[in-house]
């Protein structure tokens, strides 16, 4: 009890309560775009795969099944430009957060171990830095604290970027893994970068919607050697699984052996329907391009309002959000947010995502049409 009441953040949206009830009192009521819920149906054939698995009275294997295991191999070489995966390298989980939270413990993590991640971040890449005793340590350059610092065991990424949208090119990709490899064979002391890229498939600006967006385990980045690295994925984005906990970790074959492991003495299990469902989900693109289609009318209609009620989005090349301050000049984001809550519109503010996002707020796709419609015109109203 005591770790948790005196290590950890109050958890953040809690604090939305206020300006929650500002937005709803307005006529009409609240529109909320302060969550990345999907709010859309799960895909016939995914929910299908799911009851035709119901039946499901054994033990499920932490591993996963063969065949979801494939599935992300296939996956990765089809839409992410990485070939040749060991399916053994691939590890389900009960959705990416639990992995994000976990992996400094199941790393063997504690004092006197720093995580780096990035400045302008979901926060539980810090949270969960704290749950194992290490020193979580926000960075746009990890990099050059790598080749500075000798107590560095982990690096996250996270492209594209919750809540800026940013997406790291291969260069720069490659830059890290190589400070990495640099840093771990300085101190004799393995370095981990693990990149969570949940958002991958929704990319909105070139290069990246014609590239794609490149993944840490792109042979151009790892130069076919995929020690220390692991890539973090997630279907609730671009699937509408988020009810299922239906994600992902891949890449080392070393450090995947070792996690699933302790989570067999964990039991942390995905749960055989739902591995059924993941994998008909990665097995078919044509429900990933009809929901991108969606967020990207959404995406300009909110753009188009925003921008007509005098607000700028900066980034926001990939993902869920966009990534929003006034254009008259900078202001506190909980300015912003109760602004934006006067109108009925509910948003996050940057100070969610570290002291470097207390200029901007998040404003997320997953509304629906109809919500984001009358959020537009409310904005363009204004």
């Amino acid at each position: 009890m005591g770790l948790l009441t005196g290590a950890l953040p109050d958890f953040p949206w809690d604090s939305l309560g206020p300006a929650a009830e500002r937005a709803r009192a307005y006529p009409g009521g609240m529109v909320d775009l302060s969550v990345g819920t999907p709010v859309d149906p799960t895909p016939a054939l995914v929910r299908e795969a799911l009851a035709a698995a119901s039946d499901a009275h054994g033990y499920p294997t932490t591993h996963g099944t063969r065949a979801l295991r494939e599935a992300v191999v296939a996956w990765f070489a089809r839409r992410r430009g990485v070939p040749g995966l060991d399916p053994d390298a691939v590890l389900p989980t009960v959705g990416s957060k639990e992995l994000v939270a976990f992996l400094p413990s199941l790393l063997g993590l504690g004092a006197g171990d720093v995580v780096l991640h990035p400045a302008t971040a979901y926060p539980t890449y810090d949270v969960g830095a704290r749950l194992a005793g290490a020193r979580p340590l926000p960075t746009d350059d990890p990099a050059t604290l790598l080749a500075a610092r000798d107590d560095v065991r982990l690096v996250w990424l996270n492209s594209p970027g919750n809540p800026d949208g940013s997406v790291l090119g291969v260069d720069e990709l490659r830059d890290v893994v190589q400070a990495a490899r640099a840093a771990a064979a300085r101190t004799g002391r393995p370095v981990v970068v693990a990149s969570d890229e949940c958002y991958a498939e929704l990319a909105w600006d070139e290069p990246w919607v014609g590239q794609g967006v490149p993944s840490v385990l792109d042979p151009r980045v790892t130069g076919g050697d995929l020690t220390g690295l692991l890539a973090v994925y997630s279907l609730s984005k671009q699937s509408n699984l988020a009810g299922y906990r239906a994600a992902f970790v891949a890449g080392d074959p070393a450090l995947v052996a070792g996690l699933l492991e302790t989570r067999k003495h964990a039991g942390m299990i995905v749960p055989a329907p739902v591995q059924a469902a993941m994998t008909a989900a990665l097995h078919d693109d044509a429900h990933v391009a009809e929901q991108r289609e969606r967020y990207r009318r959404r995406r300009v209609a909110l753009r188009t309002g925003l921008e007509a009620a005098g607000y700028v989005v900066d980034g926001s090349h990939a993902g869920l959000y966009l990534w929003v301050r006034p254009d008259g000049g900078p202001q506190d984001a909980w300015a912003t947010v109760h602004d934006l809550a006067g109108l009925g519109l509910l948003v996050a503010p940057g100070a969610f995502y570290g002291a470097a996002a207390a200029g901007h707020v998040r404003v997320a796709l997953t509304a629906t049409d109809e919500d984001v419609v009358e959020a537009a015109a409310r904005l363009s109203g204004a």
